[in-house]
Parts: structure tokens; C-alpha cells; sequence
């Protein structure tokens, strides 16, 4: 990952471009998260979207052990 903040913004544009082009070979839409992920470094919005989905995913996952009987909450 690059030092500078410029640097970070542009590879993340440019994977999420390339993820876009996921139907071509080499490019796939496993670029588009990964961008997401790089851009989430520098920019807050992105950031806090990133937290929200982490923040939902564990509550989902929680959730599911739940019903399975493998975590009692307290």
C-alpha cells in the first residue's frame, strides 16, 4: 500500500474501475471490494460504510450461531 494518501485513492479508483470490467479476463469483481477496502483508508464516508457492513455482519452472524444453539447470549 502506498505512503501517500494520493497514491491510495488512485489504486482504489482504479480497482474499482477494473472490478467494473469483471467480465473480462484477467479483471474481476473481486476488484471492486478490495478498492472499496483501499479507499476506506483515506476517505470517511467509505470508512463508515465499511464499519456498517462490519457492524451488520457480525450482528447476522451472531444472530445465526444463535439459532443454531452454539452461543447463548448474557
Amino acid at each position: 500500500m502506498p505512503r501517500s494518501r494520493v497514491g491510495r485513492i488512485v489504486i482504489g479508483v482504479l480497482l474499482i474501475i477494473g472490478g467494473l470490467l469483471g467480465f473480462l479476463p484477467i479483471l474481476g469483481f473481486w476488484m471492486v471490494p478490495l478498492g472499496l477496502l483501499v479507499l476506506s483508508q483515506d476517505l470517511p464516508y467509505v470508512r463508515r460504510q465499511r464499519r456498517r457492513l462490519a457492524v451488520w455482519w457480525a450482528r447476522k452472524r451472531r444472530a445465526r450461531e444463535a439459532r443454531r444453539g452454539g452461543i447463548t447470549r448474557s
